[in-house]
């Protein structure tokens, strides 16, 4: 599957503009990660775009969540980005790097654009990692962001300020579609 296919695929099923934009988040990190730790780019770009397709159907049903993706695209794309997919939802082992990568990328998204938000320019352009990093240490700030998630970085060899440094220029890329 290219790019422009699961994009399309992604607008039929994403309907709420926040969750469209959390996937872009998430594929322009993953690409920016790939590109750092020398992997398929595009491969990567597309488990983070297609990671949360099924999130609408299966909100309510966390159990279901990841499962409901892995049917809606088997046979579509390749059974590592499947099972990234899957791992990101705990349904499945983080035994890859796409997999690790796109489980400690999910919640960074998040706390990246909470972080922008109470910046005083609101803009990914001038929000820096320390920044990122000081929001990362209080407790009560995105609470939904998951710091331990997020730390699983570690596995990727990258420590926490690089991996924010990446994700962050990953998102600046795309600022525009974020709105932000």
């Amino acid at each position: 599957m290219k790019r422009e296919e699961a994009f399309l695929l992604v607008k039929e099923h994403i309907k709420t503009p926040n969750l469209l934009k959390h996937v872009l988040a998430v594929e322009a990190c993953m690409r920016e990660l790939a590109k750092r730790l020398g992997e398929d780019v595009e491969l990567w770009g597309l488990a983070g775009l297609l990671h949360d397709l099924d999130y609408e159907y299966t909100k309510d049903k966390p159990e279901e969540h990841g499962l409901v993706s892995a049917k809606m695209l088997e046979g579509k794309v390749r059974p590592e980005v499947i099972e990234a997919i899957k791992a990101h939802s705990d349904k499945s082992p983080r035994n890859t790097s796409l997999a690790k990568a796109l489980y400690s990328v999910d919640p960074l998204t998040g706390l990246i654009v909470a972080s922008a938000l109470m910046h005083p320019q609101k803009s990914l352009k001038t929000l820096d990692v320390q920044f990122v990093l000081n929001r990362f240490k209080e407790k009560g700030f995105a609470r939904g962001a998951n710091r331990e998630q997020i730390k699983s970085c570690e596995e990727l060899g990258l420590n926490l300020e690089e991996f924010i440094k990446l994700c962050l220029q990953g998102m600046r890329e795309i600022s525009d579609q974020l709105g932000l």
